[in-house]
């Protein structure tokens, strides 16, 4: 097993805003996704708006791209994915024995992901687990998820950190996520109406605009905040951890709301 090259980090042809948090010997990365941002582009034109800026290999769920010096071919495997609305940490892997390893671990439910979010009002209690029995629809390249006459099974933990003060208060919480679904976070926040703001899809679109004209701020408001998992790969156990800073704006953002 060999260690992946430093230069391979330091020459990758990353997308607007995109920074490397960490990574291991073994070729395991994280990098910090800006909100708007793709996990991978959806047709050509998506190169420039997405997490690298070079051919995405929808088969194999690679980025491949070739070195002008010497043409050697390079790729990057993406391992999991954030909506293009969601900033934080994302994870991709230099190997594609690797990839296929991390990936069974998500898919055995073995990776920890805590989120950060802003919701408009103040949850109920302020620590609880979330279960619900979610619908998933994907039409016209399209996802929307119900949380009423599902049965896809999702579990959440949260967990209120603080809240503003005022008539209509937005608070800060953590998410811990026990299942993957699709839109899964912004689905379980709209349905106990603690919308995430920013949420153009599930949200409160009032109050959305109002936020916005306040505020200066237009993203939504979830940032994956810290990736965690062990894996065994080429006969060793190691652990991984990647963490991607809280946003300044989802702090600052509450302050400046203006009459």
């Amino acid at each position: 097993m060999n260690p992946v090259a430093e230069t391979f980090w330091a020459e990758l042809p990353l997308g607007r805003g995109v920074e490397l948090l960490n990574r291991d010997a073994n070729g395991v990365a994280a990098l910090c996704k800006p909100a708007g941002v793709l996990s991978h582009p959806n047709a050509p034109k998506d190169g420039p708006r997405s997490l690298l800026t070079v051919r995405y290999n929808t088969d194999a769920e690679c980025y491949e791209w070739t070195l002008p010096a010497g043409g050697e071919l390079r790729r990057l495997w993406l391992l999991n994915r954030l909506d293009s609305a969601t900033s934080g940490a994302i994870l991709v892997a230099a190997d594609e024995a690797l990839a296929r390893e991390i990936r069974a671990q998500f898919k055995r439910k073995q990776v920890r992901k805590v989120y950060h979010a802003l919701v408009f009002g103040v949850p109920r209690p302020a620590r609880e687990i979330w279960r619900d029995r979610l619908a998933v629809v994907k039409k016209a390249g399209l996802i929307r998820t119900a949380a009423s006459a599902g049965f896809i099974p999702a579990e959440c933990e949260m967990k209120l950190l603080h809240t503003g003060i005022g008539p209509h208060p937005v608070s800060m919480i953590q998410l811990e996520p026990h299942t993957g679904r699709s839109h899964q976070l912004r689905v379980q926040c709209a349905k106990r109406h603690l919308p995430i703001v920013g949420d153009q899809t599930y949200g409160d679109f009032s109050r959305n605009r109002d936020f916005a004209r306040r505020t200066g701020e237009k993203r939504l408001f979830l940032h994956s905040l810290e990736t965690r998992f062990d894996y065994e790969f080429a006969g060793r156990k190691f652990s991984f951890v990647a963490q991607a800073a809280t946003p300044p704006e989802f702090k600052q953002a509450p302050n400046r709301i203006r009459p």
